[in-house]
This record gives C-alpha cells, sequence and structure tokens, in this order.
C-alpha cells in the first residue's frame, strides 16, 4: 500500500485555482522532489497532503497511523531569545535527552545538544530542524524547500543527509526544492509541477523531458556533476540561516 496517495487534487483559494488535477504516489523506502517555478503549487502540494488545508476538489489518502516528519522552509527565533538546542527539540514532546542526542546523530549534527539556537549557522540550523523532524521516527519526511538560504555546497551536504536517512531508517522522503542541481541526482523519481504535473519519472527521463526544459532550460548536467565531485571530496559549507520567502 502507498504511504501517500493524492488522486486528481484541485486546490483553490477563492477564485484562483492553483492546482489542477494532481496525482501522486509516496512508495515505502522512495525519495520523491517535487520541482517547480516560484508560484507552481509546491507549497500548496505539500499542505494538502498533511492535511493543512483542505481540496477543491480530488483526494488525499495517507496510510493508516502514519507517521509525518516535517521541516519547514524556514523558521524565524528571536536571536535575543536564550534556547539551547536540546531544550528547543524539547519543546512540542517530552522526550529525552538520549533521543535528542540520538536525533541530531541522524541529522549529522551530533555537537550541537547544548549550543544556542542563536549561535548556529544555517546549514547547523537546518541539521536542527532536521532532528526535530527525526525524533518521533517518523514513516515519511517531508521538506518544503528545506535548504533556503544556504549555498549551493551547504544545500549538497544537507540533501545528501537525507539519503543517508533514508537508507538508515528506511523513512520515505517527499521533498519541493528549486535547486535541481543537487535535488536531481539525490531523487529516486522527480515530480516536474507547474499547477499541473508537467512531467515526472526518474531524474534522467525528467530533465530530458521538453516540458521540464521548457521550464527550466538543459543547465543541470554540469551542476549535477559539481555535487557529484564536491561530495566524493566530502566538503561542507554553508552560509548563515536567512529568511527570504520563497514561495
Amino acid at each position: 500500500m502507498s504511504l501517500i496517495s493524492v488522486e486528481n487534487l484541485d486546490v483553490a483559494y477563492g477564485a484562483k485555482t492553483v492546482l489542477q488535477n494532481v496525482s501522486l504516489e509516496l512508495e515505502p523506502g522512495e525519495i520523491v522532489t517535487i520541482v517547480g517555478p516560484n508560484g507552481s503549487g509546491k507549497t500548496s502540494l505539500l499542505r494538502a497532503v498533511i492535511g493543512a488545508i483542505d481540496p477543491s476538489g480530488g483526494s488525499v489518502r495517507r496510510k493508516p497511523g502514519l507517521k509525518i516528519g516535517y521541516v519547514p522552509q524556514r523558521l524565524h527565533i528571536d536571536p535575543t531569545l536564550p534556547i539551547t538546542v536540546e531544550r528547543f527539540l524539547r519543546l512540542t514532546d517530552q522526550v529525552s535527552r538520549l533521543k535528542c542526542q540520538a536525533a541530531l546523530e541522524a541529522a549529522g549534527a551530533p555537537d550541537l545538544l547544548k549550543r544556542q539556537m542563536s549561535q548556529l549557522s544555517g546549514g547547523q540550523f537546518q541539521r536542527v530542524l532536521l532532528a526535530r523532524a527525526l525524533i518521533n521516527s517518523p514513516d515519511v519526511l517531508l521538506l518544503d524547500e528545506a535548504t533556503q538560504g544556504l549555498d549551493q555546497l551547504g544545500s549538497a551536504s544537507f540533501y545528501k543527509q537525507i539519503e543517508t536517512v533514508r537508507r538508515e531508517t528506511g523513512c520515505s522522503v517527499l521533498m519541493i526544492s528549486h535547486e535541481l542541481h543537487v535535488v536531481m541526482s539525490a531523487s529516486d523519481r522527480v515530480i516536474c509541477l507547474n499547477g499541473h504535473v508537467c512531467c515526472e519519472g526518474t531524474p534522467a527521463v525528467v530533465a530530458s523531458a521538453p516540458e521540464y526544459r521548457a521550464l527550466f532550460g538543459t543547465g543541470t548536467g554540469g551542476a549535477l556533476a559539481l555535487y557529484r565531485h564536491e561530495h566524493d571530496h566530502g566538503h561542507d559549507h554553508d552560509h548563515p540561516h536567512s529568511h527570504e520567502a520563497a514561495e
């Protein structure tokens, strides 16, 4: 049984239709990435999947008992607020220190437990958000433009960690991104969205599809080579976290 099944989904805000006739399935253990230009309905689709908005047509079915971990595009924390990473991770659930530490290790940030949230770099901040999403061992990890504000290598490093999480925990991943240069090679399946599903399939199939090229051009190949090169050499860069809106 699919973990998530979206069938003929329509989403409208008032008179404006943002998604039309969108269908997708998320199977156990796979990484599916939704790509599309700004305003293409990516965030609306994710919000419909988690039940935050009601579709105007079609259906979203989640496997009974499905546990979802969510990594938002951005989260603003008042820099004057004294809160450690551990305290932040324990805000919503009364989880043990051991569980917090295990989640940070899974997120690739084992040394941050005692750090102040205000002192984290952009990459570290996103790792903590990832740890928070992982803390209760989800079946599905949802990521909404989770590397907004990181540079290309910081983004690549983050997505590499997502691949590691999938490999080690078996959880499925559904993510939306505009960063084609790193996402394409980290995905089992790519869905190209522009108010409707333009094309979908393996990264290679989508990258060569006319609909995809019409939206994004053909420049992804060289960037994929950069992504592989950097990860073969273990680089990890990031910028201080910014909170700019994307979509």
